[in-house]
């Protein structure tokens, strides 16, 4: 469930379809475009908003970037983004600092805006809460840069850790594929293709109900409020979504960026020194299919190349298109148009972005003595038993696997992004709990072998899909 300024609720078959809201007849209503801030006709805006930034003088785009506010023009009342907010970003030498500085800024401008308020009912069936997460991304006429509340229905968790749960769950169901039918299959995939190759799915289904400019919203309104990038996707097709051209995507492509198995072996063919007769006619087909010219002892290395952009590229044209009009929409195309070097921190590789051990060690603080605590002496917790259970603790870190890394990360604050300042706190309790919005976790001090500690904390990461207690 969903609510912006007003709490209401939206049945499946308007999670699919939810068109704009239609013009009202009070003469021809202009908007301002956000990116390049030209005056456009309500009814042509969006339009030119899939296009825009495209191919945009590098002077003019610079004097957009640089504009603080926009002039308001007559339309319907809705929070518009503004360009950019200054130069600091810009200027900045280090990537990761310049995408906190324009997220800080962005923010700070559209704090006061009327907030966005998005309710997930853990008591809900699979299916009903995907459709809660798609109708909230695909709210229309939305300032994405809006302060956010988010909150579990079934759960006493409140405050940014809330947040931070929420976001992971969408950018993880973008990844594997939300529970909803479209009349084919019960999970919908948005994209396919297997690790550091995936590309947007062909079906014109998916293009039709906008669900690729809800992703792009979906990956903007995580990195805007300091979560994760999306990872995973080929190179080519990230080359496309940041503004690239297509000759430098199509230069980037590899056999594994092909999705479909059998095209992949059809045109693998054309890297052979000679093709058999059954070679020869698999790849004739497939030419006579996309209208390309058919194999000849010359042309082999440039069909290999055509094919191969027909084959990715091209069938993946409107979906990217409708991705990159999601991101400009939550205000962060000034950052990713500008800053080529924010591209890797936006779009990561998924081998970049495995945990370990010894990485989530060196982030925490662990507990200290002191000499001088107020603390009740009676309820203090003896230094022997606090270096047990944080020894225990240090020892379940280093022994698991990076699944396991990531549900104690979601579990201790919220998602699976490493934190710095992570903390840890022994007290007298019966299980483990995480104080997520201050990245602390409590720890019983009763524990005397490791595997019942173990059995424990593994019980209290299970329960992260269905809430995480104290926040």
């Amino acid at each position: 469930m969903w609510r912006n300024e007003s709490e209401s609720g939206t049945s499946l078959d308007e999670v699919i379809e939810q068109p704009n809201p239609p013009n009202t007849g009070m003469g021809e209503l202009s908007e301002v475009c956000p990116i390049c801030l030209e005056s456009y006709p309500i009814d042509v805006l969006s339009f030119h908003a899939s296009t825009c930034g495209e191919g945009m003088d590098p002077a003019h785009h610079s004097d957009a970037a640089s504009m603080t506010r926009t002039e308001e023009m007559p339309g319907p009342s809705v929070q518009r983004l503004p360009a950019t907010v200054s130069a600091a970003w810009a200027n900045e030498v280090d990537p990761r600092k310049a995408c906190q500085l324009f997220r800080e800024e962005l923010l700070e401008r559209n704090y006061e805006c009327p907030r966005l308020f998005l309710s997930i009912d853990l008591f809900d069936a699979e299916e009903e809460t995907d459709s809660s997460l798609i109708s909230f991304f695909k709210m229309n006429n939305v300032n994405w840069a809006a302060p956010l509340k988010c909150r579990l229905r079934g759960d006493a968790a409140v405050g940014q850790g809330v947040n931070r749960h929420v976001l992971s769950m969408a950018m993880q169901k973008l990844k594997t594929g939300f529970s909803i039918n479209l009349g084919c299959v019960a999970l919908t995939s948005l994209f396919e293709g297997e690790m550091e190759h995936r590309v947007p799915s062909a079906a014109a289904v998916l293009r039709e109900s906008n669900l690729f400019e809800m992703a792009g919203r979906m990956i903007g309104h995580s990195f805007l409020h300091g979560g994760f990038g999306f990872s995973g996707l080929s190179v080519p097709v990230v080359t496309l979504l940041t503004g690239g051209s297509t000759d430098t995507a199509a230069s980037a492509l590899t056999l594994l960026d092909c999705p479909d198995l059998d095209h992949r072996e059809t045109i693998g063919f054309l890297k052979n020194t000679q093709l058999t007769a059954q070679e020869t006619t698999s790849v004739t087909d497939l030419c006579l299919s996309w209208d390309l010219p058919v194999p000849t002892s010359t042309n082999h290395d440039w069909l290999f190349q055509e094919l191969l952009s027909h084959a990715v590229l091209h069938r993946v044209r409107q979906p990217i298109k409708q991705i990159r009009k999601g991101l400009k929409e939550t205000g962060i195309w000034p950052l990713v148009s500008n800053r080529p070097d924010v591209h890797p921190i936006l779009f990561p590789r998924e081998k970049n972005d495995e945990l370990n051990s010894q990485t989530v060690i060196q982030n925490i603080h662990w507990p200290q003595p002191k000499s001088d605590s107020d603390e009740d002496e009676d309820d203090a917790v003896p230094l022997e038993k606090v270096g047990l259970v944080t020894g225990f603790l240090r020892q379940f870190i280093e022994e698991a696997s990076p699944k396991v890394l990531r549900d104690l990360l979601k579990f201790w604050v919220g998602w699976e992004l490493l934190t710095t300042n992570l903390e840890v706190e022994v007290v007298t309790s019966k299980y483990p709990v995480a104080l997520t919005c201050f990245l602390k976790l409590k720890l019983p001090s009763h524990y005397q072998t490791y595997e019942k500690f173990h059995q424990d904390l593994m019980m209290a990461l299970s329960s992260i899909s269905s809430g995480f207690g104290l926040v």
